[in-house]
């Protein structure tokens, strides 16, 4: 099935979800190491940022599915170039661009990135944002949670990585996020919480191509 039936089929279920729902603290999760040979140009690509005002460190490519790694991809769609469109359940999204191409990401998928589809607006952009953990967070988990009650500065260990964007409809926020991660291993991977997560180095390349205002299509 195409994409644009996809897109012509989803609706807005503008589920209640709470602020802070689109991360989690970080925990440690298994990984496999492959032997398969590092790429010097992807390598390249997904190594530290010293130009960031906060650490950004590499990806260990031994760990990462070469499919989830950022790569131009054919993309059937009516959808205009420009427009994001996040497959949740695949677990990967897509910039449109010209000639039915796109730009493919891995993301990683919380329960909140399942409580949204249909289309919104990219309204706000924050390069390392601040983060606060909901009140159910805190309820649910208070020795993990409670001391950044009143929240979290962006930084190097804040769980909604190097950069946000904050998704809206009909000029209110639908507290659906696509942000980066320090938790690489959780790429492709449907996680506990949060929206759409991606690599740091991938949102970093994605918010320097999308401007305020750009279409963003949850399928």
């Amino acid at each position: 099935m195409s994409v644009s039936t996809f897109s012509r089929r989803a609706m807005i279920v503008a589920l209640p979800m709470l602020l802070g729902a689109c991360a989690s603290m970080p925990r440690s999760n298994r990984t496999v190491e492959t032997a398969a040979p590092i790429d010097p140009f992807e390598s390249a690509r997904y190594g530290g940022k010293p130009d960031e005002p906060f650490t950004v460190q590499p990806v260990d490519l031994r760990k990462m599915s070469p499919d989830l790694l950022r790569q131009e991809v054919d993309f059937p769609t009516d959808q205009p170039p420009g427009t994001i469109v996040v497959d949740p359940h695949s677990r990967f999204l897509y910039l449109v661009q010209e000639n039915g191409k796109a730009l493919r990401y891995g993301v990683g998928v919380g329960k909140a990135g399942l409580e949204f589809q249909g289309s919104a607006s990219i309204q706000m952009k924050r390069e390392w944002p601040r983060w606060t953990p909901t009140s159910d967070m805190i309820d649910r988990d208070p020795d993990r949670y409670s001391p950044w009650k009143s929240g979290m500065e962006g930084g190097a260990q804040n769980p909604l990585g190097a950069r946000a964007l904050y998704l809206f409809k009909d000029g209110k926020d639908t507290l659906y996020r696509i942000h980066g991660t320090n938790e690489p291993q959780t790429i492709g991977k449907a996680v506990s919480s949060g929206c759409i997560r991606m690599l740091n180095q991938d949102v970093i390349d994605l918010y320097g191509r999308v401007p305020r205002g750009s279409k963003v299509v949850v399928l």
